[in-house]
């Protein structure tokens, strides 16, 4: 007895052969039970499928059957239904393979068809078996009807089982045991108590591959930070800038920008600047740019790059708590300047980004590892914007204070140099006045450096005696030829400035270096000052100056000269050669 498309049937007695050939390879049992339970069954049958010879007639699905089996389907009448069998698979979108030929068999030649073994994903490159849920051995098969061919052929072909089963499991039971027929409902046979586990694992052939665990990005660390600052192909060197400002924050959707306008409040921060390895102390290498002089239209513009340029990598805004813990980290790493920060203020006609790059660029031409900061007060940054930026400055005095407190009595730094230009001295000089009673045991101001200061003679004269009583060196830079202190002599109706030289020389205070660097330049701590092209010589006395602290000025630089006066001593540099 078989199962067939209409129940229980004794087979025709021109299939005998082809039943017999069903039964020698382990396959009937695989027909007896429908597609919707053939899971349950492929798991006892597909290892004994593995042992058995394969079957002669098994062709790739473009290959043409075997001209024995195709004998065999003629002499028993199997191309009656040829047809029929055609327009079902054209109906299911599907074409019919090679293992059609055993559909097209008749029960005696009645019309019934025998289920094909290879119709059912058996043997061959046909159609894979479906992919429903297992079911216990003795489950009773569902309707013929409701078989489909083609959720039949939606599953993809499960790979060959193991010859064992895991978990170390009996393999399964020779060929005749496993192809004898049970009729519907008939309990599991002892060699079928593997498959009637409720709890069986599903094969690996038909799972989905497990997903790699993806660990989720991590920032990078302090060393491998490092590594990439280090990177050959790179070739400049980042510099942080923490920063201190009073300046309004102006709209830009690209960054954090700040203008010319003063916003009333202090603002805190730190930016991380780009100096190129190619850079030539002290210049500032930006990309060349053609402008209308005065009304700062640019013409042309050159693209920045890092490699060629100083560039803004990053700036972002701090609280005060952030601040002063990346400070701390960063004077813990000082070694040449140990716990040492120095404070620029920078002067006349200075955009917030250009005083961000001249604080970058004296600490790196200083070699400077401690920490560098800057306060940027609200300056125009034009040359018609004197009297604005003058009005500024006073208004800045709170802000100053308030950010060198926080320097000097919180930041950790043990060693603090000041360092002023232009019309920054003036800021400068009027928040040190009441600084003294303010810095804590254990901190020392150590150099305060004050480069052409645009500040009257009588009140600097008066200021920088209060300040050598309590900073460990005051240096003050003047030249003859200053563009910006000419241009400010005569707005303050020709009387000269206390960084200016005039014929009968510079101003002389007690306990004040004063430095001719007319020779040289001011052009290494600010911008548009000097007629003369920058010079290193300033920034290598500087460089001794907060360094080592050695005085007189003479003892630090060969060609510094000391001159005799009649106001007093002060020194002055050679011209270059």
């Amino acid at each position: 007895m078989i199962w067939g498309t209409e129940g229980w049937r004794r087979p025709a007695r021109g299939t005998g052969f082809a039943l017999a050939v069903l039964a020698a390879c382990g396959l009937l049992a695989a027909c007896s039970e429908a597609p919707k339970i053939g899971k349950a069954v492929d798991q006892e049958q597909r290892p004994v499928t593995q042992q058995s010879p394969p079957f002669p007639t098994v062709q790739p699905p473009e290959a043409a059957p075997p001209p024995e089996a195709t004998q065999q389907s003629k002499d028993m009448g199997g191309s009656k239904d040829s047809g029929a069998q055609t327009d079902a698979y054209k109906k299911d979108g599907a074409a019919p393979d090679s293992g059609s030929m055993f559909e097209h068999e008749t029960n005696g030649g009645s019309g019934q068809k025998i289920p094909s073994v290879i119709g059912e994903g058996r043997i061959g490159a046909g159609a894979p078996p479906p992919a429903e849920e297992p079911k216990a051995a003795g489950a009773a098969p569902p309707p013929p009807a409701e078989v489909e061919p083609k959720a039949v052929e939606a599953a993809p072909p499960p790979p060959p089982e193991p010859s064992e089963p895991a978990g170390g499991a009996a393999p399964p039971e020779p060929m005749p045991d496993v192809t004898t027929a049970e009729p519907p409902g008939a309990g599991p046979r002892d060699d079928d108590a593997p498959m009637a586990r409720p709890a069986a694992p599903p094969r690996p052939s038909l799972a989905a591959p497990a997903p790699v665990a993806v660990p989720p990005p991590v920032a990078p660390s302090a060393a491998a930070r490092a590594a990439i600052e280090s990177d050959p192909s790179k070739k400049f060197k980042v510099v942080p800038v923490f920063y201190g400002t009073d300046r309004a924050i102006e709209p830009d959707p690209a960054r954090l920008q700040f203008g010319s306008e003063r916003g009333h409040q202090l603002q805190l921060g730190r930016a991380l600047i780009s100096v190129p390895l190619s850079h030539k102390v002290p210049h500032i290498e930006r990309p060349t740019v053609y402008e209308i002089p005065y009304f700062k239209y640019k013409i042309y513009e050159e693209k920045e790059d890092p490699n060629k340029h100083f560039t803004l990598q990053e700036i972002k805004s701090l609280s005060e708590e952030q601040m002063l813990a990346l400070v701390k980290e960063q004077l813990a790493k000082s070694s040449t300047f140990k716990d040492h920060a120095f404070v620029f203020v920078h002067g006349f006609n200075t955009s917030f980004d250009c005083a961000l790059f001249r604080t970058a660029q004296i600490a790196y031409d200083l070699g400077f590892d401690g920490v560098p900061f800057v306060y940027s007060w609200p300056s125009g940054g034009k040359v018609a914007s004197y009297t604005y930026d003058r009005g500024s400055v006073e208004q800045a005095e709170p802000r100053l204070a308030e950010f060198l407190t926080m320097v000097i009595q919180k930041s950790g730094a043990k060693s603090i140099s000041l360092i002023a230009h232009s019309m920054g001295n003036e800021l400068l000089l009027r928040v040190l006045e009441r600084l003294r009673p303010k810095i804590p045991d254990g901190v020392v101001i150590s150099q305060v450096i004050l480069a052409a200061p645009d500040v009257d003679r009588d009140k600097f004269n008066i200021i920088a005696r209060e300040i050598t009583s309590f900073a460990k060196g005051v240096t003050l830079y003047a030249a003859s030829n200053d563009r910006a202190l000419g241009y400010s002599a005569r707005f303050w109706g020709g009387v000269p400035r206390a960084g200016d030289i005039p014929k009968d020389g510079p101003l002389i205070i007690p306990g004040v270096d004063t430095i001719d660097v007319t020779a040289v330049s001011t052009d290494a701590l600010g911008l548009n000052h000097s007629g003369y092209a920058e010079n290193p010589a300033l920034l290598d006395d500087v460089k001794a100056l907060v360094e080592f602290g050695i005085r007189p000025p003479d003892k630090r630089v060969k060609s510094i000269l000391t001159v005799e006066s009649a106001a007093g001593t002060f020194w002055r540099f050679q011209a270059a050669n």
